[in-house]
């Protein structure tokens, strides 16, 4: 059987969803990707890194262990569902090192596990047969499952039903992945499936910005906030997409609005780093008035600040700054009809 340890397909990012007959069309699910094996008694789940999971997912382990199938390998997505959206935030938080704080998140917060993909069953490896057969398997396979924590991810080969599922669920829908349903599992490539995500864009106030490194002429990056409840501006994330040979123009904009007040509410440096934990990393900005908004888009939020990195759209002349507002980054209603 599939090893623990086993590479998932990865997919190709893309600006078009494709057409034609050899494709087949899933949500992109906001969540972590996981594989999931057992072997008699034995169950784990891994990350898409290799990493051991289970641990962190008791639900999960036990809605597998009810299943009558004694040795499968599953592929899919981990999310949990709150407040009639997913939260990529609570699930981060699903992730802690003490037993008893993971035991009440499981049942606080309890995961799902939406599979698409179907790799080995009773013991036969199906990773050589083609998409549309392994998708025949699974969704036979699905009718034992609880769909309390286990549920078979949506899947369609018309094209016309993912434009079915963008005006149903409007911007709650994070993407789609395309899968060509002709070939086999591609274990850690990216050339059997793409994935096309759905851009957001929040019209934000530039609170400040830093320079280019060793550089005092060039802008390194625009820092973006938004006004909280309290009328302050939080920081949210920051914009550095900006062809080389525009940054000394962008200087000359941002000059005159350079002076207080920056950021009034939370600031750049306030929350711990994902990629930097140095304490002595230099946080300072130069602070400009709240003067500026600038529209841009992006993937997705974690925590109350953008995740991935922004990229600009336009300058909003027309848009007053106390306008910009944290709600533009709430979580879209309406994804979790789709499984229903």
């Amino acid at each position: 059987m599939i090893p623990f340890g086993y590479p998932p397909m990865e997919m190709k990012s893309v600006t078009e969803i494709p057409d034609g007959a050899h494709w087949q069309y899933e949500p992109k699910w906001d969540g972590f990707r996981c594989l999931a094996f057992r072997s008699g008694d034995d169950i784990a789940l891994q990350s898409k890194s290799g990493q051991p999971l289970g641990r962190y997912f008791p639900e999960i382990i036990e809605a597998l262990r009810a299943l009558p199938m004694r040795r499968f390998v599953l592929d899919g997505e981990l999310v949990v569902a709150l407040d009639g959206a997913f939260s990529f935030d609570v699930l981060q938080q699903r992730i802690h090192p003490a037993a008893s704080r993971v035991a009440m998140l499981a049942s606080k917060t309890p995961a799902w596990f939406l599979i698409f993909d179907l790799l080995s069953e009773g013991g036969e490896d199906l990773v050589d047969r083609p998409l549309i057969e392994r998708r025949k398997r699974l969704e036979a396979m699905a009718n034992a499952f609880d769909r309390e924590t286990l549920r078979l991810s949506p899947a369609t080969r018309r094209r016309r039903v993912v434009d079915e599922w963008f005006a149903r669920v409007g911007g709650a829908l994070d993407g789609v992945i395309a899968k060509r349903n002709d070939l086999p599992y591609a274990s850690g490539r990216r050339d059997a499936a793409v994935k096309v995500k759905r851009a957001r864009t929040a019209d934000c106030v530039i609170g400040g910005f830093r320079y280019a490194t060793g550089s005092t002429s060039k802008i390194g990056s625009l820092l973006l906030g938004l006004f909280d409840d309290d009328g302050l501006l939080d920081y949210i994330g920051f914009c550095s997409a900006f062809p080389a040979a525009e940054r000394e123009a962008l200087m000359k904009r941002l000059e005159p609005h350079i002076g207080e007040p920056g950021f009034t509410g939370g600031a750049p440096g306030d929350a711990p780093s994902r990629w930097s934990h140095d304490p002595e990393r230099d946080r300072s900005y130069v602070k400009l008035k709240h003067e500026l908004v600038l529209e841009v888009a992006f993937d997705q939020v974690t925590a109350g600040r953008i995740r991935h990195g922004t990229r600009p759209v336009r300058w909003r002349t027309d848009k007053a700054p106390r306008q910009c507002t944290v709600e533009q980054l709430q979580s879209p209603q309406g994804a979790l009809a789709l499984l229903e």
